[in-house]
């Protein structure tokens, strides 16, 4: 619980009306009640704040609502997330290494490191101060893990790999997985060994059941602060850069560079050995077969400008009409032309 006052302090907010009131929780527009706050990122949602039952609201700078004490904030979406963090109710966790869990005594692990049952931590092995593995964490030989991370149940992490500080790791993910490399024989396929590692820097989250494979040699890399939803492949040898939002199911070919504030909607797909440069966003489900300059919104497969992919969406739409008047047209144009060489 917190003052409204308070809360405007930890946003770098203004309060305007009451700001004692008591704040217990954050909600919906729609579902907020007495002790929630809530927030108007939007102002298309204002048309609804006369339901609204909470007892203050995040707003933006010139947004007028009469009735309820206020933070003027230059981003309530921001704001309330910071504020949603501060009023979250954590169970302390406990700490060190719990029955069931199988650390190797050469592992080092750091201060107040909790290791829960069914865990198993390889040799060489080190972990930062404050990082939790929960239950059914595999760690492979000579990894190495930051301070404060989260790694979530039956996440695998194989030998070598480097994860940094406040790394948080959904259920389910693996890192550092053979890459997908093998040359043909004449015969078959001979399986090349995937001997490099994983680099996952600061800062970055990994959501469930994505999978990103281990170099061939040398270093697949995470760039700091980027953001990876759930069911994301990533290729060996890829480098992909800081701060980069890559959505569900997005798909990285291997040896791909991508720079730094890129954002890929869901189910996009690069092609391998391509330079993606700094500020791209690729629409949902765009297909990248060659490199791209930086600073350019992208869409379609092949992808193209997204101005010209929603006119050539519109257009799309009509091709059974068109169709139609096409053949219309040849066919007064094909009588036009006999009624010519009749004369």
């Amino acid at each position: 619980m917190a003052t409204l006052k308070e809360l405007a302090a930890l946003v770098g907010g203004t309060v305007v009306g009451d700001g004692e009131c008591r704040i217990e929780r954050l909600a919906t527009l729609d579902t907020a009640g007495p002790g929630d706050i809530t927030f108007v990122s939007n102002p298309k949602y204002l048309k609804g704040i006369a339901q609204c039952r909470a007892s203050a609201v995040i707003v933006a700078p010139g947004v007028e609502l009469q009735g309820f004490p206020l933070i003027v904030c230059p981003n309530p979406y921001l704001a309330f997330a910071k504020i949603l963090t501060f009023l979250q109710v954590r169970r302390p966790e406990p700490q060190g290494i719990l029955a069931g869990a199988l650390v190797h005594p050469t592992a080092r692990l750091g201060r107040g490191v909790t290791v829960h049952p069914g865990c198993v931590v390889g040799e060489d092995v080190s972990i930062g101060d404050g990082t939790i593995l929960y239950p059914g964490v595999i760690v492979y030989d000579r990894v190495a893990i930051g301070a404060d991370c989260l790694i979530h149940a039956g996440v695998v992490i194989r030998e070598e790999c480097r994860l940094g500080d406040r790394v948080i790791i959904q259920p389910s993910v693996v890192i550092g997985c053979d890459g997908f490399g093998f040359a043909p024989d004449g015969s078959g396929y001979f399986k090349i060994p995937q001997v490099g590692i994983v680099v996952v820097e600061d800062d970055v989250e990994i959501g469930s059941g994505s999978c990103i494979d281990r170099a061939a040699l040398g270093v697949t890399l995470v760039g700091r602060g980027t953001k990876i939803d759930n069911l994301v492949h990533i290729a060996h040898n890829v480098v992909v850069g800081e701060d980069n939002i890559l959505c569900g199911q997005v798909g990285i070919a291997g040896s791909t560079r991508i720079g730094r504030h890129c954002t890929f909607g869901g189910q996009a797909g690069l092609a391998g050995h391509i330079r993606i440069g700094d500020n791209v966003t690729i629409g949902a489900q765009g297909g990248v077969a060659g490199n791209l300059e930086g600073n350019q919104v992208l869409s379609g497969s092949p992808v193209i400008p997204h101005k010209d992919w929603v006119k050539a969406s519109l257009t799309f739409g009509r091709l059974p009409e068109m169709r139609k008047e096409m053949n219309r047209m040849k066919r007064q144009l094909a009588e036009l032309e006999m009624l010519i060489r009749e004369r």
